[in-house]
């Protein structure tokens, strides 16, 4: 297996300075460089992460890497690959990413990437945070993370290897998807609580924010990823509509059932209701 020899990072936020940190700590050895599509964020990727190479060329960090992590919002990903397309790459370069929504970027981006030396194998490690930029990039983000994998008819077993092997050293534990899996998957798992968080906020405090003063943590943790960039969130979503759609009309009956056994003031049902959501949500295992 090909033990990667230097990796090109690709939009230095959250999720990218965190993979570099990462990177230095656990795999000594391995250049790591760093693209910033502004002149200013170069500057912040060299005060904050020493001993990369950084640069607002594209043709200067992907030139000899043999791994390149996409961590912009997904969004803004194709129009980047189509610039790394159009470099001289490897020979033995893989291109990743670390998007939240699988089957319409593998699609785009493994079709771009076929004509040339390169391959395109999605990735998506469950890790983040509400917060946003380079100065939350954490060392130890991906410390027993999920991290899913999105391999299709064309990747090449090497290639799934390397990837997993990868991952695997940043300290994740790996599985196993198709794209269209993934993006079903992560509708009901990171998709829909977003979208349930970001309603409960709105409920909550549209209407009248004096009611923060009497909020306790069970608020706090419910809307915590309310906070969470608004740009990012609406490409997520938009990008796995028809997933989170249905996900969403799922959680629309659940709250009919809820409505109704109010209306009726049918208390057994609703300890029944209660109990069955505390026996699901208890099979999640501890951290």
């Amino acid at each position: 297996m090909s033990v990667e020899r230097s990796i090109a990072i690709f939009s230095p936020g959250l999720l990218g300075g965190s993979l570099v940190k990462t990177i230095q700590q656990r795999m000594p050895g391995v250049g790591v460089r760093v693209w910033a599509r502004r002149s200013e964020a170069v500057d912040e990727v060299l005060r904050v992460l020493p001993g990369v190479l950084a640069s607002t060329d594209v043709a200067t960090v992907i030139q000899g890497v043999s791994l390149a992590v996409l961590c912009m919002p997904i969004q803004f990903m194709g129009e980047i690959s189509q610039q790394i397309a159009a470099c001289e790459l490897s020979e033995d370069l893989i291109v990743t990413d670390v998007g939240s929504v699988k089957n319409s970027v593998v699609d785009e981006l493994e079709a771009l990437f076929m004509p040339t030396k390169a391959a395109f194998l999605g990735s998506h490690p469950m890790a983040g945070s509400q917060h946003t930029g380079l100065v939350h990039s954490r060392g130890d983000l991906f410390h027993q993370a999920a991290c899913i994998l999105t391999p299709t008819s064309h990747t090449k077993p090497e290639h799934l290897a390397r990837l997993r092997s990868f991952w695997s050293k940043l300290g994740c534990r790996i599985q196993e998807m198709t794209p269209p899996q993934h993006d079903h998957c992560v509708a009901r798992i990171s998709h829909l609580p977003h979208s349930m968080a970001v309603l409960t906020t709105l409920a909550a405090l549209r209407q009248d924010t004096r009611v923060l003063d009497s909020s306790a943590g069970g608020f706090r943790d419910t809307t915590r990823v309310a906070s969470g960039d608004p740009g990012m969130w609406a490409g997520i979503l938009m990008q796995n509509r028809i997933e989170v759609i249905a996900a969403l009309q799922d959680a629309s009956t659940v709250l009919t059932e809820l409505l109704e056994m109010l209306q009726t003031m049918d208390e057994e049902a609703l300890r029944r209701f209660l109990a069955q959501a505390k026996a699901l949500r208890d099979l999640l295992p501890a951290v």
